[in-house]
């Protein structure tokens, strides 16, 4: 008898031994497990990642990144993706005293995708618990990886960021060639350049130039392709000026989607945009030595959270006809949108896996920039894949024109992965770790 009841004594501690052992090896879990997520940092050893089970969204410890110095680091997980599909991934996200290196917009806690310029806005500060949204579309892709980050492609954060509730859907892809565009036209510039306050205005003379030539953009964008896409165009004017500037030795001074983020992001949240274009003075005859702006009108190939983003820069003197129709002048004055705009679809055409030809070697190709319609037979061959060479013609390929950015709308009817799925309780969590040990052996 006594035995027996030595036996119980003996197996309920063993119980209690086992679990205690449990619970501390489910709360070692859940401060260290990043469930298959790598961590990266670009300074080493800087930063600190761990599961928080006191500061979490719900039942399930968040994933905490804390940078005490500038730094960028992410934890980031490789998704099974679709080619040619739009995706949409969320979070839940907590910050505490959020701050970016030398003030820098475009930085703080976001979703990206590892290794690219493609990311979701941005969160600084201190803020109890927010959605973030993130839009992206897989292109020629068929794996990405999803990362969740303090800092920046372009610029480094310090601070605290929880984030929680992880979750990725598929949309529906654009099945029409309508494409949709923004024309801010910011009517001030007032930058400090090597210390020389620079203030440029835009005259009512040049917006009415503008407007004038966006309606050519508009007929052109339908012609010249021979009607595989059409083109509608919003025309705003920004009165809050443009402050600062992005700068490149090539380019010389140009507008970021940075520099503009703030006075533009109302107007295209949620919005059905496919391009943005940005018309801003950087220069004029009284200042043309106190800004250098190297000899460009247009610049394009950037993204706006996706959507294809080009500066405008107006001329000097405000007697040009770059942007005024003239028989005798210039016959193509939409030519710099034309141009910066199909750097947009040069840009789609190479990330889906097209080869195409440059869109500056028009010359290698035969063709000249002509006095009063510049390169306006070369765009259309560009645009209709029709460029004569010993392989046969080259260009744009047709399919691009409905390859436009992925947005809100797409997600009307999407279903959700289970890529993001965690184990939620002690009895999932022991079964994970039973799988990833026969997966092992």
């Amino acid at each position: 008898m006594r035995n027996q009841k030595k036996n119980r004594i003996f197996d309920i501690i063993i119980y209690i031994i086992l679990i205690a052992c449990l619970y501390f090896a489910y709360d070692f879990y859940q401060q260290n497990n990043f469930n298959d997520f790598i961590k990266s940092e670009t300074k080493l050893n800087i930063s600190e990642f761990k599961r928080d089970k006191e500061i979490k969204y719900n039942k399930t410890a968040s994933y905490k990144i804390k940078s005490e110095t500038f730094n960028d680091a992410m934890f980031y997980k490789t998704i099974k993706v679709q080619k040619n599909k739009p995706y949409k991934v969320t979070c839940m996200v907590k910050t505490e005293n959020v701050e970016v290196e030398e003030n820098k917009i475009g930085s703080g806690a976001q979703i990206v995708v590892e290794g690219t310029t493609e990311k979701s806005t941005s969160i600084t500060g201190t803020n109890d618990w927010t959605k973030l949204e993130f839009i992206f579309n897989s292109k020629n892709r068929e794996e990405v990886n999803i990362g969740f980050r303090l800092g920046g492609y372009i610029a480094k954060a310090k601070g605290e960021v929880w984030f929680s509730n992880f979750t990725i859907e598929e949309g529906q892809e654009e099945t029409n060639s309508d494409w949709n565009f923004a024309c801010f036209i910011f009517t001030q510039t007032q930058v400090n350049i090597d210390n020389n306050e620079i203030n440029l205005e835009v005259t009512k003379q040049d917006i009415t130039d503008i407007k004038n030539t966006l309606k050519r953009f508009e007929a052109s964008c339908s012609s010249m392709p021979e009607g595989k896409m059409s083109a509608n165009c919003d025309v705003y004017e920004v009165e809050k000026p443009i402050t600062s500037l992005a700068y490149d030795k090539e380019y010389g001074y140009y507008v970021s989607p940075e520099n503009v983020e703030q006075q533009i992001k109302d107007f295209i949240i949620d919005s059905d945009y496919d391009h943005i274009f940005i018309v801003v003075r950087l220069g004029d005859e009284e200042h043309q030595k106190d800004i250098e702006v190297n000899d460009w009108i247009g610049l394009g190939g950037m993204d706006y959270y996706g959507i294809g983003f080009s500066n405008i820069r107006l001329p000097n003197s405000n007697n040009s006809y770059t942007y005024k129709y003239n028989k005798s002048i210039n016959r193509f004055p939409e030519e710099v949108f034309i141009h910066e705009f199909l750097h947009t679809l040069e840009r789609n055409s190479e990330e889906y896996g097209y080869k195409i030809p440059e869109l500056h070697d028009y010359e290698k190709y035969g063709y000249k920039n002509e006095r009063l319609e510049g390169q306006k037979k070369w765009y259309i061959d560009y645009m209709n894949c029709n460029i004569n060479t010993q392989n046969g013609k080259i260009g744009l390929p047709s399919e691009i024109y409905l390859k436009k950015p992925a947005k809100t709308k797409n997600f009307i009817n999407s279903h959700k992965l289970d890529e993001f799925k965690q184990p939620e309780n002690i009895i999932e969590v022991i079964q994970e770790i039973i799988n990833k040990i026969i997966e092992r052996v």
